[in-house]
């Protein structure tokens, strides 16, 4: 088996692994150097580095790489280390460089308005793969999205069926209308997408929720939910908005750790959500 048919293979099937990699070698060692092993999200492989305690350690080191999807170095004195001393090797050292193989970041922005548009072109650029879905023909158009992944013209519900955001998936909900959003919400929040994100105040927020979780849907699912969406960067025109999105998105794709600007004031009013409600409305309004 090929190994980077293998990859691609994996990619175009939403699916993750590693790639190890002999870069750098002295003495003797039981493989060669630029010899490569890929790691499937199974724990399958395909390819070898050699076999024996090494190969077994940078299969755990693998998995590891995949998970946090960050790349990693490992060196091994095979010289010094007696655990390494099983037959298969001659003695030596060598590095081994560990890459994460990810799926593509579908995003899927429901709605097409100026704010989508803005959107798609940010998003686009910084190497999401787009869909884009409005119930409205003279908006969702080859023209107005020409390098998207989709373009769907069709009720929400509908196109929504169609699809199936995997792990790896990003959702944007920014249609024209409180029942759209609420109606894409309600799906958006049980599917398995790794994020989530909806435009507007936080008071149309906390009422889209309050409804949301009146029909039965358990108020765990609305933690992840990124509203008012994109970071708190002070963005009013709907370039600027797409920016701030755009970065939120980044910043989950890349698992950014620190806490940052975007639904501080959610999770404040989660303890004083009748004092949060009275506030006047932020500067997140003119999203909605």
């Amino acid at each position: 088996m090929d190994l980077y048919e293998e990859i691609v293979r994996l990619r175009k099937d939403g699916r993750r692994g590693a790639v190890a990699t002999i870069v750098n070698v002295r003495g003797s060692i039981p493989s060669f150097k630029t010899a490569k092993m890929l790691v499937r999200d199974d724990g399958s492989i395909v390819g070898t580095i050699g076999g024996g305690c090494v190969e077994a350690e940078v299969w755990q080191a693998a998995r590891e790489v995949m998970e946090l999807e960050r790349p990693r170095t490992l060196r091994f004195d095979l010289n010094q280390d007696p655990k390494y001393d099983t037959g298969l090797v001659c003695g030596g050292t060598l590095e081994i460089f560990v890459e994460p193989v990810l799926p593509p970041a579908d995003l899927y922005i429901f709605g097409a308005g100026h704010v989508a548009a803005s959107l798609y072109k940010v998003a686009r650029i910084a190497g999401f793969d787009i869909t884009v879905v409005d119930d409205r023909e003279a908006y969702a158009t080859r023209e107005r999205f020409p390098e998207a992944q989709q373009v769907i013209a069709d009720d929400f519900e509908k196109a929504a069926a169609r699809l199936a955001p995997s792990e790896s998936s990003y959702i944007v909900i920014v249609t024209r209308g409180h029942r759209d959003d609420m109606r894409m919400l309600r799906w958006a929040v049980q599917t398995p997408a790794r994020y989530v994100g909806m435009i507007g105040s936080k008071r149309k927020t906390i009422t889209i929720f309050k409804e949301l979780q009146a029909e039965g849907l358990p108020a765990r699912l609305f933690d992840r939910v990124h509203a008012p969406v994109g970071l708190d960067i002070g963005a009013i025109t709907p370039e600027e908005i797409a920016v701030s999105i755009t970065a939120e998105l980044i910043a989950k794709r890349r698992k950014v750790e620190r806490d940052l600007p975007h639904m501080s004031w959610f999770h404040r009013g989660r303890e004083t959500s009748q004092e949060e409600t009275s506030i006047g409305e932020t500067k997140n309004e003119s999203q909605s």
